[in-house]
């Protein structure tokens, strides 16, 4: 148990990530990517007149179990899996974020940032809400979601995944060291 509770190496888990692409490209013909999902969910459980949602969604249908695949396996780890110390973060960091006002490293997510009673203060607002509708829509704009562009994409030499995959990394960065310092002191 002690080899599934325990975070695995990048040297391991890098490569059984990198070899779901030809696994699902051998097997069944299918692209890795996780935004085409949502679509698709959207496509089947909204009966409206929208055209960008008129398509068969149904021979897509592996997508929506590969999510709900995704939902399940997240919360059994988290339940049964989960080991019960702090995520290992860089000492630097660490002392960077406690400088910044975040205290809480007890869990994934810091409940000093990310709860639903932060959620009703400006900062959680701006982070969750503000947050998750900026991801919709660069994943929208992209044409693609970080999963799809870096991993999907560019192990198939897609240069709009590159350049996409570019993007998020210096959005991230730019997020990061510019605006998170800012938007932590709120």
């Amino acid at each position: 148990m002690d080899l599934i509770t325990q975070p695995w190496p990048w040297y391991v888990s890098g490569p059984l990530i990198g070899l779901i692409i030809p696994a699902l490209l051998i097997i069944g013909n299918k692209t890795f990517g996780i935004s085409s999902s949502l679509k698709h969910i959207c496509a089947a459980c909204i009966p409206a007149n929208i055209s960008f949602f008129k398509y068969d969604w149904k021979k897509e249908s592996w997508n929506v179990f590969f999510v709900v695949g995704i939902v399940l396996g997240g919360f059994l780890a988290a339940q049964y899996l989960s080991a019960n110390h702090p995520v290992n973060i860089n000492p630097q960091t660490h002392a960077l974020l406690q400088q910044q006002g975040v205290k809480d490293f007890n869990g994934l997510l810091p409940r000093d940032i990310f709860s639903f009673g932060e959620l009703l203060t400006l900062r959680g607002f701006i982070f969750m809400v503000a947050g998750g509708f900026l991801v919709g829509f660069g994943t929208r704009y992209a044409n693609g979601c970080t999963s799809g562009h870096a991993i999907m994409g560019i192990s198939n030499l897609q240069w709009p995944s590159l350049v996409a995959t570019c993007c998020f990394m210096a959005g991230g960065f730019i997020m990061s060291w510019f605006i998170l310092p800012y938007l932590l002191r709120l």
